[in-house]
C-alpha cells in the first residue's frame, strides 16, 4: 500500500480538481503544488497566475514567495498588479482561484484577519492580501485545510474572503461572480457547496467516515445523498511531488 501524509493527500485531490486549459490565481505553498502537479499530469495547458504580475508562471524551482524572481522565468507575460486584478481577474478572465484562510465557515466565508475580536483580537493574522478580490471575482474558489473544528466555526470571527455570505443567494444578490467556494478539501474528504451554499460533506478519503469528518466540524455538517470516495493515490504523483516539486519538503512537511 502506498504512503502518503495528509499534506501530500490534499494536494493530490485538490490538483484533481483543476481542468486542462484552466487559469489559476495562485500563490506560493501547498495550492502551488497543486497547480504543478496538475500541469504534469492531466492538466498540461493548465495557466498560473501570480499576484505580483506574472501570468503563465514556468518556474525551474520552488518560488519562496510571489515575488520571487524565478516565476518571470520563462512566463507568458509580466504586468504590473494593477493590471492582473483590473484587466484579468475583475474582467472574469481568472478561471479559479486557490483561497488560504485560518477559519472557513458553513458558507466558505475565510477569515485570515483576526482570531477573537477585531478590536481585542486573540491572535492577529497575516490579513487579506488579494484574496478578498479574487474570493469575489474569481469563478470558482478552492480551499486545502486539515479538517480541525477550530477551523471550521459556524460563523468565522471575521470575514476577509467572502463565500456565499450567508446563503440563499446572498453572493448573487451583491452582484459577484461564481458561487464562490466550490471546494474545501481536507485530510477527512471533500465539502462543497449544497444549492443554498451550505458547504456539506460530498465526499470521503479511503479509510475516513462521516463521523470524522462531522467530529472535526464546528456546525452540524449535513452529508451530500450519495458520498463519493476519492480515488487511491498513485505512485507517479507521489514521485512528481517529492522528486520534481519539492524535493527538500519545504511544503510537503517531511513526507516521504
Amino acid at each position: 500500500m502506498t504512503e502518503y501524509s495528509s499534506a501530500e493527500l490534499m494536494i493530490v485531490n485538490a490538483a484533481r480538481l483543476l481542468r486542462d486549459g484552466d487559469v489559476v490565481f495562485v500563490g506560493v505553498g501547498q495550492p502551488n503544488l497543486a497547480c504543478n502537479l496538475a500541469k504534469r499530469t492531466h492538466a498540461p495547458n493548465l495557466v498560473m497566475i501570480y499576484e505580483a504580475g506574472v501570468i503563465g508562471a514556468e518556474p525551474e524551482r520552488l518560488p519562496l514567495s510571489i515575488g520571487d524572481p524565478t516565476l518571470v522565468s520563462g512566463a507568458l507575460s509580466v504586468v504590473n498588479m494593477y493590471d492582473i486584478f483590473s484587466n484579468y481577474l475583475q474582467r472574469g478572465n481568472v478561471d479559479v482561484g486557490f483561497m488560504g484562510g485560518a477559519q472557513i465557515d458553513k458558507f466558505g466565508n475565510i477569515n485570515a484577519t483576526v482570531i477573537g475580536k477585531y478590536d481585542q483580537p486573540k491572535v492577529r493574522l497575516p490579513g487579506s492580501g488579494g484574496s478578498q478580490e479574487i474570493a469575489a471575482w474569481a469563478n470558482r474558489c478552492y480551499i486545502m485545510t486539515p479538517h480541525q473544528k477550530r477551523r471550521f466555526p459556524e460563523r468565522c470571527d471575521f470575514r476577509t474572503s467572502v463565500g456565499a455570505l450567508d446563503g440563499g443567494g446572498e453572493r448573487q444578490k451583491i452582484g459577484l461572480r461564481g458561487r464562490g467556494m466550490e471546494a474545501v478539501v481536507t485530510d477527512i474528504g471533500i465539502l462543497e457547496p449544497d444549492e443554498n451554499g451550505e458547504l456539506i460533506l460530498a465526499a470521503l478519503h479511503p479509510g475516513k467516515t462521516a463521523e470524522d469528518a462531522r467530529g472535526n466540524t464546528g456546525w452540524e455538517l449535513r452529508a451530500a445523498p450519495e458520498i463519493r470516495t476519492t480515488g487511491p493515490i498513485a505512485e507517479r504523483e507521489l514521485q512528481i511531488l517529492r522528486e520534481e516539486l519539492d524535493p527538500g519538503g519545504i511544503y510537503l512537511k517531511g513526507a516521504g
